[in-house]
């Protein structure tokens, strides 16, 4: 009888251990999404303060402006509106927009020497890297978590809860939490 009871013990821990797991993996998974939206807003104060460094030795380049303006904007879409899909949208933007800006600044003497204009650039690069490590980490977790749904013994605990697959960053071809936009598939194209 004791044996039984100290058996039904072991088993009933070992199931609360793998629904605690999969529980601590999804919480993990809505951080990263977070840190997403948290980094999102860190660049929405960096663009605004970007476009004052540069606004005044930069009239001649009307189209970064627009580029920063429409970037800034759809950072504030995607925070408000909390949706995924917008905030996969901004940091596409952001991550296109950079380039072009280390472009232009390299091309013009007088901004490569502004000391604020470079600060900017090397904290939206930062806030850039940042995206992908947080976007790298939703993936991660994500399969970490779909994995553990499909091996025995947790996927029959998963069933039992009713744990459902969780998508991560999606492609052109599947669906998620986040889309990758088939232009951001293709490699970029590099002239010097």
């Amino acid at each position: 009888m004791i044996a039984l009871i100290v058996i039904l013990a072991v088993i009933f821990l070992y199931v609360i251990g793998i629904y605690n797991s999969l529980q601590t993996l999804k919480t993990q998974i809505k951080a990263s999404i977070q840190e997403i939206g948290n980094q999102l807003k860190r660049q929405a104060g960096l663009i605004p303060n970007l476009e004052v460094a540069v606004k005044g030795q930069l009239k001649h380049e009307q189209g970064i402006y627009k580029m920063l303006t429409e970037a800034r904007q759809s950072v504030a879409k995607a925070d408000a509106s909390g949706s995924a899909k917008d905030i996969d949208q901004a940091v596409a933007k952001i991550q296109n927009l950079i380039p072009q800006i280390q472009v232009v600044v390299e091309s013009n003497p007088e901004l490569k020497a502004n000391e604020a204009i470079t600060k900017f650039m090397d904290e939206l690069t930062d806030t850039a890297d940042k995206l992908t490590y947080a976007r790298r980490s939703v993936i991660d977790l994500s399969q970490n978590f779909n994995e553990k749904l499909v091996v025995f013994p947790s996927n029959i605990i998963a069933n039992i809860f009713g744990f459902k697959e969780e998508k991560g960053i999606a492609t052109s071809t599947t669906g998620a939490h986040m889309e990758v936009s088939s232009e951001e598939e293709k490699s970029p194209k590099v002239n010097l």
